[in-house]
């Protein structure tokens, strides 16, 4: 099964690529996200059907204790709109530290915070859908089978 993570942001939106099979998740792109979100949804759901993906896995901003804050009830919104510009079915997974554990990835590669900033989303949400990956593959993360959010 052919995963899009999607980490959505205030200004960039980070796309990656992931398969069930391979257990393997990879940055894709970063998609501006405009007053018109409309747009951005449709960058996302031509994503989806170039690269014949399955499903989204989409980033839910928990708090640090696991609470679901109005970040995250916006998120839900969020990946409600995305499944229905896609058509696919869609997994809420926990973001908490993607984008910190992203950073220090393209840190440790030596790029500077410039070169980062153009590409901390893509790989956050690479993050994101690697651990969603490993979930389905440890069996404690079951895809969703059908059309609709999943709350994982």
């Amino acid at each position: 099964m052919r995963a899009l993570g999607v980490d959505p942001g205030t200004k960039r939106v980070g796309v990656a690529l992931g398969d069930t099979t391979t257990g393997v998740a990879t940055p894709l792109t970063v998609v501006a996200r405009t007053r018109d979100a409309a747009a951005y949804r449709r960058e996302v759901a031509a994503l989806a059907e170039e690269w014949e993906a399955d499903l989204l896995v989409v980033g839910l901003p928990v708090t640090m204790g696991g609470q679901v804050g109005v970040a995250a009830e916006a998120a839900r919104s969020e990946a409600d709109e995305l499944g229905r510009a896609t058509g696919l079915p869609v997994a809420l997974y926990d973001e908490r530290l993607t984008s910190v554990t992203a950073n220090r990835s393209l840190q440790h590669q030596g790029l500077d915070s410039r070169a980062r900033r153009g590409k901390v989303d893509a790989v956050a949400a690479a993050v994101l859908l690697q651990a969603w990956l490993d979930g389905v593959a440890a069996g404690t993360v079951v895809p969703p089978l059908d059309e609709g959010t999943q709350r994982t």
